[in-house]
């Protein structure tokens, strides 16, 4: 876990690793650089599944994003690992199933905060970010939507917490 003179250190984690939570990923770090945080804290993410190990966000998350001024150069997919609960101070899953299964695969010494991506920005009118994988334009639109609102809500926490 972070000290004083260490970053604080989110997880991002979604299902594959190669939608939500990489697009989460890339965009805090832009806003964290923006915010002048970005040597304050540590972004990263991964999956519950392994089943896109090593490869990068889907074609559509990159293009959707690069729109809005994001690069998700260096972002590749990476299962969840047990490491991954002390090493983070912060977990933040993007649905219930991924809360679920961040709090059942928790080991006991590990006391990270895991929480739902959405739970800094109530004012979406959601609590989770759907999943755009199956769908089209549109669903990697409002799910890059819910992350940028959500990443405001979470630089703003974070400001109060630093």
């Amino acid at each position: 876990m972070s000290t004083a003179s260490a970053p604080y250190r989110i997880l991002m984690v979604c299902t594959g690793n190669i939608c939500r939570s990489t697009t989460a990923e890339g965009v805090l770090r832009h806003m964290l650089t923006e915010a002048g945080l970005a040597d304050r804290v540590t972004v990263d993410s991964a999956g519950t599944k392994d089943w896109h190990e090593g490869e990068s966000p889907t074609q559509q998350a990159v293009v959707s994003a690069a729109a809005r001024g994001y690069d998700f150069t260096g972002i590749f997919s990476r299962p969840l690992r047990p490491a991954d609960y002390t090493d983070f101070d912060l977990i933040l899953g993007m649905d219930d199933s991924h809360i679920a299964h961040l709090t059942r695969s928790k080991p006991a010494s590990a006391s990270p905060d895991i929480r739902l991506f959405l739970d800094a920005a109530p004012d979406v009118g959601r609590h989770d970010v759907p999943d755009p994988y199956y769908g089209g334009v549109a669903d990697y639109e409002y799910s890059l939507d819910l992350i940028e609102a959500g990443c405001k809500a979470w630089i703003q926490a974070l400001r109060e917490r630093l």
